[in-house]
């Protein structure tokens, strides 16, 4: 059993509301300036999140499960061991439906195409975007479980 004062609190919240809540060890994540993981007493921080994946160590009477969390930007603000991760949208694995996500994929390729025949920058990167959070959702989806 974890100590309990060697847990903090994460919480992952959209627009739409709390996605993720749970008591946990540790929570890793891709800020925009590189990986970071956060444990129990870690200075207060506050930093803007790269497009990429979450992973929350829950507490060992969770057996050391590992949540993962596909996160599209937002921020994470950490203090008094809460984590609270703000998104404009964020999906746990076992929630992303992968014929949904290959079908954006397909879709932000073909517009990255017609973006780049039209050399439309803006749109390009517009695609590109989409692009990443596509395959970020497939590549979170494919961990789970493992």
């Amino acid at each position: 059993m974890a100590d309990p004062e060697k847990i903090i609190k994460v919480s992952v919240v959209t627009p739409d509301g709390i996605v993720y809540s749970h008591n946990a060890t540790m929570v890793a994540m891709r800020a925009i300036d590189g990986d970071r993981a956060i444990m129990y007493d870690h200075l207060p921080i506050v930093t803007p999140l790269a497009i990429g994946e979450v992973r929350v160590k829950r507490t060992h009477e969770m057996n050391d499960r590992v949540d993962h969390i596909a996160v599209n930007g937002g921020y994470i603000e950490f203090s008094n061991n809460e984590a609270t991760i703000i998104a404009d949208s964020a999906e746990r694995a076992r929630n992303i439906d992968v014929k949904r996500a290959q079908s954006a994929k397909k879709r932000a390729e073909q517009h990255m195409q017609e973006a780049k025949e039209k050399h439309d920058e803006r749109e390009m990167l517009e695609a590109e975007i989409a692009l990443r959070r596509a395959v970020n959702r497939l590549h979170v989806r494919e961990n789970y479980g493992k």
